[in-house]
């Protein structure tokens, strides 16, 4: 995977989005998502496997939102037996999306995924998906995600899973909230 770095201005916020090591994700990963666990609880095993990004503010050397990605097929559970079968597709899962507090609604984090997305069509992903904590399942569908499966728990913390079909990407157009972004 090349080093491609974006660089987006919005709302007077620039942001320089580009590949990161995994080490690089840690501290925001466990502030953002799991604060009260032990830090080795936000690395995962298959790290090293994985493409990280990172979402950087001008003339800062750390992140403000990360996100990883790793080659993985959408798992077959019970229950799906009658929704579309896109475990067959070309597919890639993001894990621990996460966005410092401070500049969470200012669309960091929709930049970070929107490049994630073209990532994964650059590799020839067809569908990306992840588990979704449900208080953000509306943020992923105004992205255009779309939930599937039955809800599950993950410690006290509800998730479903969402995914996106890339094909939408080909059109070079991304909704974000009530804007729609040209690439």
């Amino acid at each position: 995977m090349a080093n491609q770095t974006t660089v987006a201005t919005e709302s007077s916020v620039t942001v320089d989005v580009r590949r990161i090591e995994t080490e690089d994700t840690l501290a925001l990963r466990h502030s953002v998502l799991w604060p009260t666990m032990p830090l080795s609880y936000v690395r995962l095993p298959e790290d090293d496997l994985g493409y990280h990004f990172g979402a950087f503010l001008p003339c800062s050397d750390k992140p403000v939102a990360v996100v990883s990605l790793f080659l993985e097929a959408i798992p077959v559970t019970c229950g799906e037996a009658s929704e579309p079968a896109d475990n067959n597709a070309a597919a890639l899962r993001f894990r621990k999306f996460a966005c410092h507090p401070n500049f969470q609604g200012r669309g960091i984090g929709t930049k970070l995924l929107n490049h994630v997305m073209a990532e994964c069509t650059r590799l020839g992903a067809t569908v990306l998906w992840c588990d979704a904590r449900v208080s953000s399942c509306d943020w992923y569908s105004r992205r255009g995600m779309v939930a599937f499966g039955v809800p599950f728990f993950k410690g006290s913390v509800e998730y479903t899973r969402m995914k996106a079909d890339l094909s939408r990407l080909s059109s070079g157009v991304i909704q974000q909230d009530d804007m729609t972004l040209l690439l």
